[in-house]
């Protein structure tokens, strides 16, 4: 009887403490106030239970009282795994359920809910009456409903949203188990009620369960409370034990057995938290092989910090980030790898124990060298790349060169040919053989060799001056000051004017020119409101050829995208609100004047 007088009283103990510790981080997790006011009512719970047994029959009716509130603090729960879960189930919704929990603890108040008997080994317990039938059905019912609630999250949910709500569900029902206890009494069973030992663990696995992914893998002094918690727990049960222990009371000798035993079991509790918080706290050389060879389908960074991320977050159990040069700020435990030169930065570790910082420092010299392989490809790549668009250009610049120098006698023939033919005879041929000329003039001048004469420029008057040539064209208000870049001013005024160009005889109407800069980028925006530009055409568009408008030659957005390439920027289609396309150079290095 001593040992359940003590797990009940330390469930209560441990109760409130929790129950402020969930208060402290209440704007980390979501309901954490509903499950502090649930831990309370459990509190409430456990000392109706015990009151009887504190203080003899006598305290039977505020002890009755306290019990009968069961139904309604169960609402709490419920309330809590709507919010935890966030399942849409309105406030309709919430309001029966605290009508029900009110409604059953009301009638049990008016009345008389049970009575006491004495049972061994628990002592005086409460058999339930008609009221406290209907009082515990509620109870149930709402239970149950919450942990249907928990189901349906856990079935929806993502980590660590789904680790969380896995290990509430957990300590729900290991929460039933311990209840069982009070079961094994009320059937009068010849069984010891051994769950009701393991009842101090259920507050301590519910909200270690919700704290942990948002607390304790980040704040060092979460993880120190939970190991005096549990040192205050190992002293307790020794206080309760000694009286079997020793056949006299002693003091000095209880004191003396708590302050050694907690002396001794210090480095193990700290361990075991530190196992809780970090598990996965080694790694053999088997460990760093087949982490190796799991991150080599990696393409990019970006993927690389995906893929690391998931492997060492299942190794230690626990959400971890892997990024590339990132901010400081770090809500999870990170490894951030920064290059040249490549080095790893732990952030968010505080907390964790050696061995688990340790399996992360290996951990993130494999990301390293699987960065600096990714690194390396994607050079080689980018050279292949470069080496293929030379190749290809040599060869259509000496195509161009040869149609240019056949191609010019025979048109002149024909020009002259023609010339004592009729007028629109005339104009038609001169038409023909303008455009056979443009697509010389550009196939000679996308494929030579260029160098660019860069110098600083203001890319408002290009815009404006590209916008008096032609009808139509309206500026924005981002080229109403000036905007200075170190740039080549006719190579810009011609991407400008290809663009401008291209929407004109797409949209046949309006055409804007709009322009906006910050620290680092000036962008110029050509947008129009023609059919827009097909699907199956965006991928490839500033490829030669690719697209080909009316009287066009193919070859203007490829100038464009080789324009932008050489000054070190890039060619997009992009969207802007009120225009159905709209193109946007983006310019590096600018400078945007007061």
């Amino acid at each position: 009887m001593l040992l359940i007088r003590f797990a009940m009283g330390f469930s209560l103990f441990e109760t409130l403490v929790l129950a402020g510790v969930l208060l402290w981080w209440a704007d980390r997790v979501a309901g954490a106030r509903l499950l502090a006011a649930f831990l309370v009512g459990f509190g409430l719970w456990v000392v109706g239970n015990e009151l009887p047994n504190w203080w003899g029959p006598a305290a039977e009716p505020v002890a009755m009282k306290l019990v009968s509130l069961a139904p309604f603090i169960s609402t709490f729960f419920f309330h809590f795994c709507v919010v935890f879960c966030r399942v849409p189930l309105g406030r309709l919704g919430i309001a029966a359920a605290y009508a029900l929990g009110a409604v059953a603890s009301l009638a049990a108040l008016a009345g008389q809910p049970g009575h006491l008997v004495w049972r061994d080994p628990v002592g005086w317990i409460f058999i339930a009456g008609r009221l406290g039938w209907l009082a515990s059905i509620a109870w149930i019912v709402l239970g149950i409903a919450g942990v249907v609630v928990l189901l349906r999250g856990l079935a929806q949910a993502r980590p660590p949203a789904r680790q969380q709500i896995a290990a509430v569900t957990a300590s729900c029902v290991w929460g039933l188990l311990c209840l069982s206890g009070y079961g094994l009494v009320l059937l009068a069973l010849p069984v010891f009620p051994f769950p009701l030992l393991l009842l101090p663990l259920y507050p301590v696995l519910l909200v270690y369960g919700i704290l942990r992914w948002g607390v304790f893998v980040a704040n060092a002094w979460a993880g120190r409370a939970l190991v005096w918690t549990l040192l205050l727990a190992v002293g307790l049960g020794i206080v309760g034990l000694m009286p079997l222990l020793l056949p006299f009371e002693s003091r000095w000798l209880s004191g003396l057995a708590v302050a050694a035993g907690c002396l001794a079991l210090s480095g193990p509790v700290r361990r075991f938290v530190q196992r809780l918080i970090y598990p996965g706290g080694s790694a053999s050389a088997a460990d760093l092989q087949a982490w190796r060879e799991a991150l080599l389908p990696a393409e990019s960074l970006p993927e690389l910090g995906t893929l690391a991320g998931q492997l060492l977050g299942r190794r230690l159990g626990t959400p971890v980030e892997v990024v590339f040069d990132a901010s400081t700020d770090a809500t999870l435990p990170r490894l951030n790898c920064r290059p040249a030169p490549w080095r790893v930065e732990l952030q968010g570790w505080s907390a964790a124990p050696p061995g688990q910082r340790h399996v992360a420092e290996l951990f993130g010299a494999l990301v390293l060298e699987a960065a600096m392989r990714v690194e390396q490809a994607q050079q080689l790549a980018s050279r292949e790349r470069e080496r293929q668009l030379q190749a290809r250009l040599a060869e259509l610049g000496a195509l161009a060169a040869t149609v240019a120098h056949d191609i010019r006698n025979p048109l002149n023939i024909i020009s002259m040919a023609v010339a004592t033919a009729p007028g629109d005879t005339r104009r038609e041929v001169a038409e023909q053989v303008d455009r056979i000329a443009h697509l010389t003039r550009d196939l000679l001048d996308y494929a030579k060799p260029w160098k660019l004469n860069a110098a600083p420029a203001d890319v408002a008057a290009l815009a404006q001056a590209v916008a008096r040539r032609q009808p139509d064209v309206a500026l924005g208000p981002g080229l109403q000051q000036a905007l200075t870049a170190e740039l080549d001013a006719r190579r810009v005024e011609q991407a400008l004017t290809n663009l401008v160009e291209n929407a004109r005889t797409a949209s046949g109407g309006a055409v804007l020119i709009d322009a906006d800069a910050d620290a680092t980028n000036l962008r110029l925006h050509v947008c129009d409101n023609g059919p827009g530009v097909p699907e199956s055409l965006r991928e490839r568009l500033f490829e030669p050829f690719a697209s080909r408008s009316p009287g066009g030659t193919g070859l203007g957005l490829a100038i464009v995208a080789r324009v932008m390439t050489a000054h070190g920027g890039t060619a997009a289609l992009t969207e802007r609100p009120g225009w159905r396309t709209c193109f946007t150079l983006s310019f590096p290095h600018a400078q945007h004047p007061a």
